[in-house]
């Protein structure tokens, strides 16, 4: 008979104790670990049988694999994000804070997916069957020939699986599953970690498409130990700021696509709707730009996104002054307030800075530092940018603005948008198209243009 040990399990970041302790050394977390009975399966003690070991067979890099065939899902911003479909026998972790549309938006494929002729599983934890038609119907999915079930038993789930022929199963959520092999109770580190793996070797031994909805923890990381992270072909979180209805699908990790690829969709009454065209989102419709705005051309992925940055200075009203950012990368703040001190003799010092990237997008590439600039300035000399002006570029801390990557496509995105004006880097001859480029390579000659109105 197998014999159970206790072990002690930290449940914010899964390292192994020998015994229970108040903080955990791992990460730092205190009351975190918890004890865990862990049974070993029947066998696992035992010798493995004597057997001829079969020799690998090499290959080599030349070797042409044909790319692996897709389930386009009919949703075409998830399939972009995924890499254009979902592969068969892979496993995705879509995760995201509580309330931000996870379910809806995993539905809304199921029945897109259901509907181009696949047969689509939905297999709830959370939620009971009449929850899940009565969104269905809120959303106008109701004829789609979607398989319900809400179930949290592992063993039931992949008896189900192995049966019944599918293409695609979604599980909702990995933390309600069980497994009667481990005494822990669900959503505990051995249930997460046993469960997904069994999920996974499902997905892998040709079976459907797995899609695992992950909970999330206050920091925003994926709850449960990394090695799910690390078993699954691509983690994609959904992300959304409150008071926003805007809802943003990123891809952290990929085996099949690009991971800087983004989905933009719009929460509505009726559920998520795609938006493709995000640039006209972000940026609203207001016709006058006031001073502290400066329209950013970014690039997501393989499209190119306008977006709106908005910067107060204002003075401060007590003894330190105050950084608030949203949006953005605060210690990127910093730099370009310190370049623009230290090389332009635009002091800040003493001023109250706030900056805030319109619509709830979160920008990570550098070449918003020119943006952000430009924002700072117009609203220290209290004059706007022009209405039909984008900038984009990356500043260094010398204080030139360097050059970056895909500029074609950033003025043509603009241009489309009916921008003639662009703050940048010098291009090379011709690189503009139609667009009056206003090349700057210092930052203190963008503060002289934008101070003196040079444009």
């Amino acid at each position: 008979m197998a014999k159970d040990s206790a072990i002690y399990v930290c449940q914010s970041c899964g390292a192994v104790h020998g015994k229970w302790a108040g903080q955990c050394g791992a990460c730092g977390q205190w009351n975190s670990i918890v004890e865990e009975r862990q049974s070993a399966p029947p066998g696992a003690l035992k010798p493995a049988a004597t057997s001829r070991a079969r020799g690998l067979q090499f290959e080599s890099l030349e070797t042409e694999t044909p790319e692996p065939p897709r389930i386009f899902t009919g949703v075409t911003e998830f399939d972009r994000v995924c890499g254009g479909g979902v592969v068969p026998g892979s496993a995705l972790l879509l995760s995201g804070d509580p309330g931000v549309g996870k379910s809806t938006l995993l539905l809304e494929v199921a029945a897109r997916t259901a509907l181009s002729g696949r047969r689509v599983a939905y297999i709830s934890g959370e939620e009971a069957v009449e929850q899940i038609r009565s969104r269905a119907r809120r959303m106008g999915l109701e004829k789609a020939p979607v398989e319900l079930a809400s179930a949290t038993a592992l063993r039931e789930i992949l008896g189900t699986l192995k049966r019944d022929r599918f293409d695609l199963v979604i599980v909702d959520s990995i933390q309600t599953l069980w497994s009667n092999v481990h005494e822990a109770g669900p959503g505990s580190i051995t249930q997460v970690r046993a469960c997904a793996s069994e999920m996974v070797r499902m997905a892998k031994s040709g079976g459907p498409a797995v899609i695992l909805v992950g909970h999330v923890t206050k920091d925003g990381q994926v709850a449960g130990p990394r090695v799910v992270e690390h078993m699954v072909d691509a983690v994609l979180s959904f992300e959304g700021e409150r008071g926003y209805p805007f809802r943003i699908l990123r891809a952290g990790k990929n085996r099949f696509g690009a991971t800087d690829e983004i989905g933009v969709f719009e929460m509505g009454d009726a559920g998520l709707r795609q938006v493709s065209n995000p640039s006209a989102l972000f940026l609203g419709e207001g016709k006058d730009r006031a001073p502290g705005a400066a329209v950013f051309a970014g690039i997501e992925g393989s499209r190119p996104v306008l977006v709106e940055i908005q910067a107060l200075v204002a003075p401060s009203g007590y003894g330190t002054p105050r950084r608030a950012v949203v949006g953005w990368d605060s210690g990127r703040l910093a730099m370009v307030l310190a370049v623009l001190e230290a090389r332009c003799g635009l002091g800040l010092g003493d001023k109250d800075v706030y900056l805030n990237v319109a619509g709830g997008l979160r920008i990570n590439e550098p070449a918003a530092d020119l943006a952000a600039a430009a924002a700072l300035i117009s609203s220290a000399v209290d004059h706007p940018l022009p209405q039909g002006c984008v900038v984009f570029g990356e500043i260094g801390l010398s204080g030139e603005v360097r050059a970056v990557g895909r500029a074609e496509a950033r003025l043509r995105e603009a241009a489309k948008l009916g921008f003639d004006q662009a703050l940048c880097a010098p291009l090379p001859q011709g690189g503009g198209g139609a667009m009056d480029c206003l090349s700057v390579q210092r930052l203190s000659e963008a503060v002289e243009r934008i101070s003196q109105r040079r444009y």
